[in-house]
Order: structure tokens, then sequence, then C-alpha cells
């Protein structure tokens, strides 16, 4: 994917022991380094909550169960303007 194609604010956000095998956390930071024309960028990592079922699907670190709260919190403080 052209990821330095991207020109818009850009937010990662992922849990650190996320276990799907699409999108490991070890390769966030050199994706997120790609998007080299965002004007801005960052990567919000989590962690804690509980893993359950299928690393890939929402009960998952993967979808960061037991942390909706902060996670959302955390994407809603980026949002807002300063």
């Amino acid at each position: 994917m052209p990821l330095q194609k991207i020109a818009i604010p850009v937010l990662v956000v992922h849990h650190e022991k996320d276990g799907c095998k699409y999108c490991a956390y070890a390769q966030v930071r050199a994706m997120t380094e790609k998007l080299s024309s965002a004007p801005k960028k960052e990567l919000l990592t989590f962690k804690g909550g509980e893993s359950r079922g299928d690393p890939c699907e929402a009960l998952a670190y993967h979808g960061f169960n037991g942390l909706e709260k902060e996670v959302v919190a955390g994407i809603a403080e980026w949002i807002r303007p300063k």
C-alpha cells in the first residue's frame, strides 16, 4: 500500500499484544514511518483488557476488549481541536 501518498492526519490505534497475524504490533512503527506526507501522525498504544477467542476478532486484544472507554477517549482527544 502506498502509505507515503496519504496527505491527511493519521491516527494509528493498536494494542501491544494484538495477536492478529495481519497486523502485528511489531510492524506498526515501521508502517507509521512510511506516512511521510501526513501532516500529523501518531500511534496510540494500549495495554491491558482481556483476550478471548480468535485473536483477530472483537473479544480479543485486537478489538480492545475491556478497554473500550479508554480507546474511545484517546481517539476523541486526538480528534478534538487544540
